[in-house]
């Protein structure tokens, strides 16, 4: 009787798991159009917020001498580098969706 149950177990059971988690695996390793979307959002907001922290940090300083602002400084070419590398991947992913 306990044969009854250990053979089905073993040539249906194990393998539908196996490959039902590998299914799982395999779709959850990638990014889909709406995390995508989503990112390019978020980048988008990152870049116009950067903006704005810049602006109001000028503003600040030019009414008090004496204030040093946390961040980094202004358009410092080293400090946009890998935000100019960004804006080139973006570019290319939309040049090759066109």
């Amino acid at each position: 009787m306990e044969e009854l149950i250990i053979i089905p177990a073993i040539f249906i059971a194990l393998p539908w798991i196996i490959l039902h988690y590998i299914t799982k695996w395999k779709t959850s390793a990638t990014i889909t159009s709406d995390d995508e979307a989503l990112l390019e959002e978020l980048y988008s907001l990152a870049k116009r917020l950067d903006e704005r922290m810049d602006t109001v940090e000028r503003l600040v300083a030019s009414d008090n001498p004496d204030f040093k602002p946390a961040r980094l400084v202004h358009d410092r070419e080293i400090d946009n580098e890998k935000l100019r590398e960004l804006d080139r991947l973006l570019a290319e992913k939309k040049g090759a969706h066109q």
